[in-house]
């Protein structure tokens, strides 16, 4: 287009694991939330084994944006070619390539590539969209390091698990309490504050602080993307207790003939190196993964039983002539 010249970035990392490895790291988008830190939520669209179509939500420059976006998988070469199909304001097109070279037994290089465009070149677009693809781009190069180098541990650091209610009352009502995240001091009794923004429809920014039961505080802070239509709230902390690495999930709401269940997942990273510092000098990665498990399976739980009793509770009274 006629005043915009196409800008270019470069990044690259040496990585002490398998190019093979890697490049399994970037071919799954699904689970870029917890690979990649500034991803908060993928939603795929369309997906065929060599081409990926993906809504995308993430933070950039402080802020939640999201997008559409295109790729092109070559696993042979390594490379993954993309684009936004409907780019994030300021820019007007963003595209680029993650390349996985390898370097000798068990090493890779890693590089990815930007191009971009602002509408009639203003400067101080460009200047953003390039500080916010420099931030991004490095935390994202340096937590994929940091995961592939773990690669043969991975398996026991990941970790999905799903809690479930039965619920026999309106399903807007069970959302309703989900969303409604400010209120949950109120209903939950570990919750002591909850403050909620959404300076975008259906996109809030959660700070929440919960007692545990040896009475100390702790507080997460997470991005959750709402889709009320679909009866689903995705989350991502991007403030995590001890020994989170990433922490993801979802709350669910499966209507069917006799009623509906509600369903609280979680995804999560564990740190290896933090779990005694939490739980206690001895204890290894199965216990944490236990320990973690029951927490949040308990918290999540305790969550959906009280929205169960806010749906099933509501009693609706027809004024006559009102």
């Amino acid at each position: 287009m006629s005043g915009e010249r196409v800008r270019h970035t470069s990044y690259a990392v040496d990585v002490a694991a398998p190019a093979g490895v890697v490049y399994a790291l970037l071919a799954d988008t699904t689970q870029w939330p917890l690979f990649i830190p500034p991803s908060i939520h993928v939603e795929r669209l369309d997906f065929d084994g060599t081409h990926d179509r993906f809504g995308m939500w993430a933070t950039a420059g402080g802020t939640v944006t999201s997008w559409i976006s295109r790729r092109s998988l070559d696993s042979a070469a390594r490379t993954i070619d993309f684009h936004q199909e409907v780019p994030a304001p300021p820019a007007t097109s963003m595209g680029g390539r993650w390349a996985v070279e390898e370097r000798g037994p068990g090493r890779s290089r890693l590089t990815l590539l930007h191009r971009f465009t602002v509408a009639d070149d203003n400067r101080a677009d460009a200047d953003w969209v390039t500080r916010a693809t420099d931030a991004n781009s490095v935390a994202e190069l340096a937590r994929l390091k940091e995961t592939a180098e773990r690669w043969t541990r991975l398996d026991d650091l990941l970790l999905t698990f799903d809690d479930s209610v039965r619920v026999h009352g309106p399903a807007e009502l069970v959302y309703e309490f989900l969303y409604g995240a400010e209120d949950w001091p109120a209903h939950l009794p570990g919750v002591t504050r909850a403050d909620v923004r959404e300076d975008r429809t259906g996109v809030q920014l959660l700070s929440l602080d919960t007692r545990a039961p040896d009475g100390r505080t702790h507080t997460a802070e997470s991005v959750r993307v709402c889709f009320p239509h679909a009866g689903r709230i995705v989350f991502k902390e991007t403030r995590s207790p001890l020994p989170l690495a990433a922490h993801t999930g979802e709350w669910s709401l499966v209507p069917d003939e006799t009623g509906l269940t509600a369903v609280a997942r979680h995804s999560l990273v564990l740190r290896e190196e933090d779990i005694e510092e939490l739980l206690g000098p001895g204890v290894d990665l199965a216990q944490a993964r236990d320990h973690v498990r029951a927490t949040l399976g308990a918290a999540s739980t305790a969550t959906l039983h009280r929205a169960r009793r806010y749906a099933e509770s509501a009693v609706r009274v027809l004024t006559p002539g009102r």
